[in-house]
């Protein structure tokens, strides 16, 4: 999952996108209204959490910017206010949701993951290729019943594959996905995530390199399809 942080508290800022980070998402940060506006409209995001009092552009006239987009972003409005009418008032402006600071971390995290789960097509409850099975709910991964542990990205990458149902998916996509701006997108990052992927997987192998393209895994479905691996 994507998620972009518009707070101008940097020590706040920072400390959910730390927090976000250890529970598998790609964050970027943005400090000003306008930086955020600018990150939103180079990068799709699939959850935005938006402070209201920003400085340059409004926390309000960024939510509405984002909203009329057409994108399937989805925006949490975090404010220092817990009014009913400033709620009424956010979510009026289109935030799908809204959360008043202070707040529990797991709440906020229950939020986002419930707010990226609307932003993307839905996906089977496991997705499976062959005898690999991925519960995103659990974070898990089985091959043949045996649990394989993965780090965040490698368990990132193999999520962003099978959801393709076998399409391919480009290296810029993976990266796009499952990192954040931080990444460099000239390094070997990705070949050598899928490589130590491929390892942990064994054999047979199911993720394909697709020459020029980028990687696919054949065969990848759902549990309740019986999708066999072609190659």
């Amino acid at each position: 999952m994507r998620v972009l942080v518009v707070e101008d508290e940097a020590p706040l800022a920072e400390a959910i996108a730390r927090g976000l980070r250890r529970e598998g998402m790609a964050v970027d940060v943005a400090f000003t209204g306008d930086e955020g506006h600018e990150k939103a409209a180079i990068t799709r995001y699939d959850v935005v959490l938006l402070d209201r009092d920003l400085p340059g552009m409004s926390g309000d006239d960024l939510c509405k910017e984002i909203v009329t987009s057409g994108e399937l972003t989805r925006v949490l409005m975090l404010t220092a206010s817990g009014a009913v009418s400033d709620r009424v008032e956010g979510l009026s402006l289109g935030a799908d949701d809204y959360l008043a600071k202070p707040f529990a971390f797991p709440e906020l995290v229950a939020r986002v993951r419930a707010l990226g789960r609307r932003a993307t097509p839905a996906t089977p409850p496991v997705l499976t290729a062959g005898d690999v099975e991925l519960d995103p709910s659990r974070r898990t991964v089985r091959r043949g019943g045996e649990l394989v542990e993965l780090t965040r990205k490698e368990f990132g990458v193999l999520e962003v594959l099978l959801s393709a149902g076998g399409a391919v998916v480009s290296s810029e996509d993976l990266l796009e996905r499952v990192w954040d701006e931080n990444a460099d997108p000239f390094t070997t990052t990705v070949r050598v995530t899928v490589m130590t992927l491929r390892k942990k997987l064994g054999e047979p192998g199911i993720i394909d390199t697709v020459v020029g393209s980028g990687y696919r895994v054949p065969g990848a479905g759902s549990s309740a399809e019986s999708g066999s691996l072609a190659e």
